[in-house]
C-alpha cells in the first residue's frame, strides 16, 4: 500500500517527505506548467530531494515517445518512470521500454479493456482516473475494482495506481477496491492526518496536563 504525492510543487514534496510517508511522485504537464518551470527542471529538483519513483511524462509520436523516454532513463535512471498515454503508440514504446527494464506507467486509463492491453504490453503501473471517470457518471472506483480483481484472478504483476482522486474518501476507497498504489494532491494527503474528534481529544489532554502541572 503506496501513497504518492501528484505535485510539480517541490515545496510540498519537501513537506510530505519530511514524515517519511511518501513512496513516489507524479507529474503532468499541467502541474508542471504551474510550478513555472521545464519538465527537466522539476524532475530533476524533485530528484534531489531523493524520491526514488518519479513518473515523466513523455508526448507526440511513436519515434518522438520513445526517443524521448530513453533520454530520461538514461539521465535519471532507476528513479525515472516513464508515463505514457493509454494508445496504440504508447503501448509500442511501453513493450520496449519493458524489455529494457525500464518502468513505465501508462496513464489515461477508463476501462478494464484498456488496463488488459496495457497490462499484456508489460506496463509497470497502470493509471485509472477515479476522478474523471465520475465526472461522466461512471463509477470510477468500480473501474479500479474490476481491473485489480482481474490482475489478481490472472497474476499479473502491473500495479493499480489510482488517479485523478480528489477527496480522502476516495483515496481510501481506491485502496479499499484494491488499488496498490494512490497519488494524491498534498492537499488531499494532508487532510487524511484530519479527523475532529482527534483534535478534540488532544483539547482534553492539553487541559487536563495542564492541570496536573498546577496540581503539582
Amino acid at each position: 500500500m503506496k501513497i504518492f504525492l501528484d505535485t510539480a510543487d517541490t515545496q510540498e514534496i519537501i513537506r510530505a517527505q519530511i514524515l517519511g510517508l511518501i513512496d513516489g511522485v507524479t507529474t503532468n504537464p499541467t502541474l508542471i506548467r504551474k510550478s513555472g518551470n521545464d519538465p527537466l527542471h522539476v524532475y530533476s529538483a524533485i530528484a534531489d530531494l531523493g524520491i526514488q519513483d518519479i513518473s515523466m511524462e513523455v508526448f507526440g509520436g511513436l519515434d518522438e515517445m520513445h526517443t524521448e523516454a530513453l533520454k530520461l532513463s538514461e539521465r535519471f535512471g532507476d528513479v525515472a518512470t516513464i508515463k505514457l498515454p493509454m494508445t496504440k503508440e504508447g503501448l509500442i514504446v511501453c513493450q520496449d521500454l519493458s524489455k529494457r527494464k525500464i518502468r513505465t506507467n501508462i496513464t489515461l486509463i477508463f476501462s478494464i479493456p484498456q488496463a488488459i492491453l496495457a497490462a499484456k504490453s508489460g506496463a509497470t503501473y497502470v493509471s485509472p482516473f477515479v476522478g474523471r471517470l465520475d465526472d461522466q457518471q461512471v463509477a470510477g472506483l468500480e473501474v479500479v475494482r474490476g481491473i485489480s480483481s482481474l490482475y489478481q484472478i490472472k497474476g499479473v504483476e502491473t500495479q493499480v495506481l489510482a488517479a485523478s482522486i480528489r477527496s480522502v474518501q476516495r483515496a481510501v476507497r481506491s485502496f479499499y477496491n484494491g488499488a496498490d498504489i494512490v497519488t494524491m494532491p498534498f492537499s488531499v494527503f494532508n487532510q487524511m492526518f484530519d479527523h475532529i474528534l482527534t483534535d478534540k481529544g488532544l483539547e482534553i489532554f492539553d487541559k487536563d496536563i495542564a492541570a496536573l502541572n498546577k496540581e503539582n
